[in-house]
Order: C-alpha cells, then sequence, then structure tokens
C-alpha cells in the first residue's frame, strides 16, 4: 500500500510515461500497419494524460518517497511540466520523420518516451544512485535516436555522442566516490547536513566541481561540448529539437538544486562554472558564422544559450534563478518555432543549407514571418521574449556585483558575434531568387500549427512579460 501511494504521490506522471512505453513495445510485436499508425497518437496520448496527472501529484510540504530517494515539490512539478508540454510539441513535429520507416516507428516513439521519463525522473531524484541510473538511461535513449536516422552522418554523430558521455559520465562518477568516500551516503539531504555541521573541506569543493562539470555534458558546455554540431546534423530534426530542449531542462533543474544547498556556497564551484560558460559562449557562437547548414548553426546556438543560462545560475541566489527560469522556457518555445519551420521545409524539399532558403518569403510569407520572429528572438530583438531574457540575464549580473562585469563584457560580444549570424540567415530568406520552392500545406499542418503557437508566445511574453516573471519568481522561492 505505501509502495503505490508513494507511486500515486510522487510519480504519477512517471508512472503513466512508462506504461505508455510498454504498450508501444507490446504492441510493436504486432506486425500490422494499422498499429504501426497509431503510434504516435498512442506516445502523444500517453504525454498528455501525464500532463494532466500532475496535478494529483503532492506538492506540500515537500513529499519524499522511496526511502528519500525521491522527491515532489513545487520546483519539481513545474520542470516536469516544461518537459511534458516539450515533448507534446517535439512528437508533433516527428509525424514525417518517422512515417517513411513504419517498421520502426513504436521503437522510435518508445525511445522517446524512455528519455522523457529517465529527463523526469532526474528532477525528482535525491540521490547519486537515482540520478546516475537517470542520467544513463536519458544517455541511451538519446543515443538509439540519434542512430535512427539511416546513413553515415547519423551513425557518426550518435558514436561520437556515445564516446563523449562515457568521459563525462567518468568524470562526474569521479566526484560522486569522492563525497561518498567523505560522507558513506548518496543522498543529497544527508550530504548538506554533513557539511553543513562542519566546514566544507577542499574535497568537498573538489567532487562538486567535477559532479558538476560532468553533468555540463547535456548542456553541450566545453570540455564536453565536441558532439553538438555532429549530432544536431545527424539527427532526425525531431530528434534534435528534443536534444536541444529537454535535457536541458532537466539538467538546468538539477543543476539549480545541487548549488542550491547551503553547503555548496563556496566560491570556487560558481567561478569555474563562470569560466567555462564564457569560454562555451565565445566559442560557439564565433564558430557559428563558419557554418552554411541550419542545424549545425542551431547547435551552436544551442551551447550559446546554455552557457548564458549557467553563467547566470553560477551566481547563486533566488532572483538569478528566476531569471534562468524564464530564459528557459523563452528559449524552449523559441527554438522548438525554428526546428518546427526546418521541418515544414523538409517536407517541402528544401536542403538544410541556408543558401537553399533564399526568396522563402515568396513562397509562404506567413510561415516565414513566423520564422523569422523566432529567430529574432533568439537574437535578442525587442517586442521578442528573447529580448526580455537577455534584458534581465544583464540586469542579474550587474546587480551580483562590479567582479562579474569584466565576464559580462565578454558575453556581450559574444551575443553580438550570434545577433551577426542570426540576421544573416533573416537576410538570407528576404532576399529575390529566381526560383521558389513551394512550401507544401498538406504535409505541414502539425508543423504550422507549431511555428505559430510558438511565434504568439514568443511575441506576448515579449511584450507583456510580467505574468511568466511573476511565475517564475514563485518556482525560483519554492526550490
Amino acid at each position: 500500500m505505501n509502495l503505490i501511494q508513494d507511486i500515486f504521490n510522487a510519480m504519477l506522471p512517471e508512472t503513466i510515461i512508462i506504461i505508455t512505453t510498454f504498450v508501444l513495445i507490446i504492441i510493436s510485436l504486432f506486425y500490422n500497419v494499422r498499429f504501426y499508425k497509431l503510434s504516435k497518437w498512442l506516445a502523444l496520448g500517453g504525454v498528455v494524460i501525464a500532463l494532466f496527472a500532475l496535478q494529483k501529484l503532492q506538492l506540500e510540504p515537500i513529499y519524499y518517497a522511496f526511502n528519500y530517494n525521491v522527491l515532489s515539490d513545487t520546483f519539481t512539478v513545474f520542470f516536469k511540466a516544461l518537459i511534458l508540454v516539450t515533448s507534446i510539441i517535439v512528437i508533433l513535429l516527428s509525424k514525417k520523420n518517422v512515417s517513411t520507416r513504419n517498421h520502426k516507428t513504436f521503437q522510435f516513439y518508445a525511445l522517446l518516451l524512455m528519455a522523457v521519463f529517465a529527463s523526469m525522473l532526474i528532477l525528482s531524484s535525491n540521490d547519486f544512485i537515482m540520478l546516475t541510473i537517470s542520467l544513463e538511461l536519458l544517455s541511451f535513449s538519446i543515443y538509439f535516436l540519434i542512430a535512427y536516422k539511416k546513413g553515415y552522418l547519423s551513425k557518426e554523430a550518435s558514436f561520437k555522442y556515445l564516446i563523449t558521455n562515457a568521459f563525462a559520465t567518468a568524470v562526474y562518477l569521479f566526484g560522486v566516490s569522492y563525497l561518498y568516500g567523505i560522507t558513506s551516503s548518496f543522498n543529497f539531504s544527508d550530504i548538506n547536513n554533513y557539511f553543513m555541521k562542519q566546514d566544507p573541506t577542499f574535497i568537498y569543493t573538489f567532487a562538486n566541481i567535477f559532479i558538476v562539470t560532468g553533468l555540463l555534458f547535456k548542456l553541450a558546455i566545453l570540455p564536453f561540448a565536441n558532439w553538438v554540431l555532429d549530432v544536431y546534423e545527424g539527427a532526425p530534426i525531431s530528434v534534435g529539437a528534443f536534444i536541444a530542449t529537454v535535457p536541458k531542462i532537466s539538467m538546468i533543474a538539477i543543476i539549480a538544486r545541487l548549488m542550491a544547498f547551503p553547503a555548496s556556497y563556496s566560491f570556487e564551484l560558481p567561478f569555474v562554472l563562470i569560466i567555462l560558460s564564457v569560454i562555451t559562449a565565445v566559442w560557439a557562437n564565433v564558430l557559428a558564422i563558419r557554418q552554411k547548414n541550419i542545424l549545425r548553426i542551431l547547435a551552436c546556438s544551442s551551447s550559446a544559450n546554455a552557457s548564458y543560462m549557467l553563467f547566470v545560475l553560477s551566481l547563486v541566489s533566488v532572483s538569478n534563478l528566476s531569471t534562468v527560469l524564464f530564459y528557459l522556457v523563452t528559449y524552449i518555445f523559441m527554438n522548438l518555432g525554428v526546428f518546427a519551420m526546418i521541418v515544414a521545409l523538409e517536407n517541402s524539399g528544401y536542403t538544410k543549407k541556408i543558401s537553399d532558403y533564399k526568396g522563402l518569403v515568396y513562397s509562404n510569407p506567413m510561415m516565414t514571418l513566423a520564422f523569422a520572429v523566432c529567430i529574432f528572438g533568439l537574437a535578442g530583438f525587442p517586442i521578442t521574449s528573447g529580448f526580455i531574457a537577455k534584458l534581465y540575464l544583464f540586469s542579474a549580473v550587474v546587480s551580483s556585483g562590479i567582479i562579474f562585469v569584466p565576464f559580462l563584457m565578454i558575453l556581450l560580444v559574444a551575443i553580438t558575434v550570434g545577433i551577426y549570424y542570426y540576421t544573416n540567415i533573416i537576410k538570407i530568406m528576404f532576399e529575390k531568387a529566381t526560383s521558389v520552392k513551394e512550401i507544401a500545406h498538406s504535409s505541414t499542418i502539425s508543423q504550422s500549427i507549431v511555428l505559430y503557437i510558438c511565434t504568439t508566445i514568443t511575441l506576448i511574453v515579449g511584450i507583456c512579460p510580467s505574468a511568466l516573471v511573476d511565475l517564475c519568481k514563485f518556482i525560483a522561492y519554492n526550490l
């Protein structure tokens, strides 16, 4: 009875997701084309039900389950809701990617749901054993999703992802082993309580640096960012959209939780993260200038935006955390809008080369304008949510102290470089072309809906950000 109660109070959405995954796997054993066509809707239905099930979770006070290995609170529920909403959009974008390989569709959606399950489990983890299992489950699910697409690029990308993940995991486990050696516990709260009773030692700080640095892999932060360009180019576009959003949500959440412990308030860890985030921002934005493939540009953009969030997150305070949450939410919808347009263009015979987008506005002005709004948002132009997000980011850094201003100036240079390659995409789309491919409306319905929704959110939040700001502050204060 206690087990059932724990599942209902702490892990109901995850349970629904895993049940849906098993249903997909079982049905895949029966070869029937009609069943395969249902795979997308089964996956979508499972995620939607899980989203509604979130309201059944116990939030106040914080609820612990499974011998304090799993927790549920307002903070985790917010991020779980964000993951599920993002996953719904990704599933909508994935229809064309998997429709040509019906015999594999159930496996594709089962892997996608397994990755969603792992991402949500990361949020609820309250010890390093649960966290490690969740991280590895997420990594292996993504590895097979990357390899789903036929071709050399996909296989190379998945292998590079696997190898880099192995190194990052080794660094992470090295830090965990140090903490266990000192405290004889894997539980987050026990470890924090141990060091609250005495001054944290150098080894504690040393271990934390290794743990958090290992977690930076999925944020594509240096030194574990060599995989990001090849993965975005080689993976199915919907998988790229997933990698660009969902793992970032879970990683930002778990890093924020680890750094929120009073025992983590040493200067060394934030300083290391600030240095890594600044270097990554410069590297990613400069690298993006050389790219001719839209997916490789988005890969650089993803890494750069993650570095901005990590920079502010390193300035440990509740107000800064709310800034990071705001930035994360706005980034997700702008990014998904861009991916939606890329999927629609792929369905219409466009390549991934930016030069192929020349004169795109003359093919479909409405979709192109919506696409441009999302790109302008990523660049941080006024009246978009991206502008507000970057404005709050600058304010958070300045208010944290004059010592961080030099780092901010470097970030400003990196962001300026980013504006260049973002606006270059816009410029190409509005140039005149001798011939323009038509966007096939019949095959882009779901992509168009996603694009317009994301564009609307980008503009509404950019004009009236107060509601989202208040929500992010509420979530941050409940960490």
